[in-house]
């Protein structure tokens, strides 16, 4: 208790496992909870849209008929706010990749292989994981974790798989106040293989301006809402009652433009939520009236794929790769092309 008294970290870390924790029974208690309720920004005036993390608001709404007047206001619990800053130059791109705070050897093999900042000569690319909070991990490891590699970005809510369309606005919220000059964000999921070389040379072109309504990624059309509710995708006819989703880029991994992100941001306060967060985006992407860019064919895979060098030469993602797997062929794909034949 002294440790934890006379470190103001560790004191709002407790506090806040604490009251997520609680959070967490009482949903529980009175038949679980599903954050539906809608993302509030409050924009200052200015000549440009700009965000406060105070101003930042989620009303949680339950399955039953439970208060919904108190507001909650998660704040960064772990932060990084000069890691955008260079000497020269501009970023390129920003990776945020969506982990869970127990899985630190996700992470880890992230660093060592696709997530390596330096694995694009020539183009600045600065790398952040985002996690909120677990009921049953240590905060102590996050923060040695994080005085060793300074990379994680922790926010104050459960981390939970009907808050992931928290935890990418909360990652946008971070990007506009913290990373001005980015060209490009990339959100992604901890368990892909990503070819960061392809996706900065051939997607993005890191030597043309950037497009400044910018999203891509696997790009789906038509979809219709599961309404099954035993599917983890299920999604209810008072949450979204159309017969079909608007065009919108797969959660596992997309990538968008800095300005784009902060007109998502500002128009997310006006789309009534849902708890997929690849299909929020879409409805935002929708209401702005901007059409996701297709990328070349099959170059961002959805349904996984054995790996073989010179076939993953051509893949920007692929969706889902196990660490352990990823640790073991990276060694292999960074040999590139010395044994593939010529196309």
């Amino acid at each position: 208790m002294r440790l934890i008294r006379g470190n103001p970290v560790l004191e709002v870390l407790l506090g806040a496992t604490c009251g997520g924790l609680l959070v967490l029974l009482v949903g529980w208690s009175r038949g679980g909870w599903m954050p539906s309720g809608k993302p509030t920004y409050s924009p200052r005036t200015e000549d440009t849209l700009t965000f406060t993390l105070q101003n930042f608001t989620w009303k949680a709404q339950f399955p039953l008929p439970l208060d919904r007047e108190p507001t909650q206001v998660f704040p960064f619990l772990l932060n990084h706010p000069d890691k955008c800053q260079v000497s020269r130059g501009v970023h390129f791109l920003l990776m945020l990749v969506m982990t869970q705070p127990q899985d630190q050897v996700v992470r880890d093999a992230i660093r060592y292989t696709w997530g390596n900042e330096t694995a694009v000569p020539g183009v600045t690319i600065r790398r952040l994981f985002l996690m909120g909070l677990s009921s049953f991990s240590s905060s102590s490891h996050h923060l040695l974790e994080d005085e060793k590699h300074g990379d994680l970005l922790q926010v104050g809510f459960l981390d939970t798989y009907h808050n992931q369309t928290l935890k990418t606005l909360m990652g946008l919220e971070w990007v506009v106040q913290y990373c001005p000059t980015t060209h490009y964000v990339l959100k992604v999921n901890g368990n892909v293989f990503l070819n960061p070389s392809l996706l900065v040379q051939q997607i993005l072109k890191a030597e043309q301006q950037p497009q400044p309504d910018f999203i891509t990624g696997c790009i789906y059309r038509n979809r219709i809402p599961i309404r099954r509710q035993s599917h983890p995708q299920y999604m209810p006819l008072d949450m979204f009652s159309h017969a079909r989703y608007p065009p919108y880029c797969c959660s596992p991994g997309y990538v968008l433009s800095r300005p784009l992100a902060l007109k998502v941001l500002s128009i997310a306060r006006k789309v009534p939520a849902v708890h997929l967060e690849d299909v929020f985006v879409g409805l935002c992407l929708h209401q702005l009236g901007v059409e996701p860019t297709p990328s070349p064919p099959n170059t961002f895979l959805m349904f996984g794929r054995l790996y073989n060098r010179c076939d993953f030469r051509g893949f920007v993602l692929v969706h889902p790769f196990k660490h352990e797997e990823l640790l073991q062929v990276w060694p292999d794909f960074q040999k590139g092309n010395t044994t593939c034949p010529l196309e």
